[in-house]
């Protein structure tokens, strides 16, 4: 049955100090076919052009457009995450990142295929810097069929509905495999996050942060599900990121692999 029309979900989008490829992914927001309950920007301390940007937003939206700021103290992913998770007030939530601008039935397709104690797996299109430079230059949502033709990862921009639900656990969901995901389309259960303690906040700086809290949620008895021929994502060329904190953050990764406990000592707690 298609519970897409039942499910209350919000939409939890991490941003920092990048205004215009949020400017992109908002408006993709307001073309869903399905819109959210509410939209949760998650910001990782970004200056006053992103706050004006979003105030700028709120009027198009017919449902809650939400600020959660914090100190710009170094890469804190993990922790404004929690801290806009702790702020939803929906049972389902979508996450994204704000680098990314998605297909007009991506809540759509999220919603069809949530199921309880399952976190979804979703994956991403990437465009290349020639064609991130001008859509950020042009300022206005390009259609999908122009992003289609200029992607890297083409299948990944394929949206057959059909295929879904035959690949969903089937696809990375077993072996090496197992807590493969990428934070800038995933979907999870409020209340498994909250069981969990939500995003470990040890984890500092780029890398792992995602992989760990679906480490957690397997141990907490939930399953991954991937959302493969839907729930497309195009993804804007940006720099790599430092990795400075890598090989730290996948020894916390490894811990939480080879612990019982599936809670985290620094977690969501703290804003509930």
């Amino acid at each position: 049955m298609d519970n897409s029309h039942m499910i209350k979900c919000s939409l939890i989008i991490s941003t920092y100090n990048w205004p215009e490829a949020l400017n992109l992914c908002l408006q993709s927001v307001l073309k869903q076919s399905i819109l959210p309950s509410e939209v949760i920007i998650a910001d990782d301390g970004s200056k006053d052009n992103t706050r004006q940007l979003i105030d700028n937003f709120r009027p198009l939206f017919t449902i809650p457009l939400i600020h959660v700021w914090q100190e710009d103290k170094g890469f804190q992913l993990s922790k404004i995450r929690n801290k806009a998770i702790a702020k939803s007030n929906y049972e389902y939530l979508i996450q994204i990142d704000g680098d990314v601008i998605l297909n007009k039935h991506f809540i759509a397709d999220h919603l069809k295929i949530a199921k309880r104690d399952k976190v979804i797996a979703g994956s991403r299109a990437l465009l290349n810097k020639r064609i991130s430079d001008y859509v950020l230059r042009e300022k206005t949502l390009p259609s999908d069929s122009f992003l289609k033709r200029n992607c890297e990862h083409k299948l990944n921009s394929i949206r057959i509905k059909a295929l879904t639900n035959f690949l969903s656990n089937k696809y990375k969901v077993s072996g090496k495999n197992k807590h493969y995901v990428k934070g800038c389309n995933m979907a999870f259960w409020k209340k498994d996050i909250i069981e969990i303690n939500g995003y470990n906040e040890k984890i500092f700086g780029w890398g792992s942060e995602d992989q760990e809290l679906v480490a957690r949620l397997i141990k907490a008895g939930k399953k991954k599900l991937s959302l493969k021929m839907s729930g497309i994502v195009f993804h804007i060329w940006h720099k790599t990121a430092s990795k400075q904190q890598e090989d730290k953050n996948i020894q916390i990764l490894k811990n939480a692999l080879l612990q019982s406990n599936y809670t985290c000592e620094l977690g969501i707690n703290q804003y509930l």
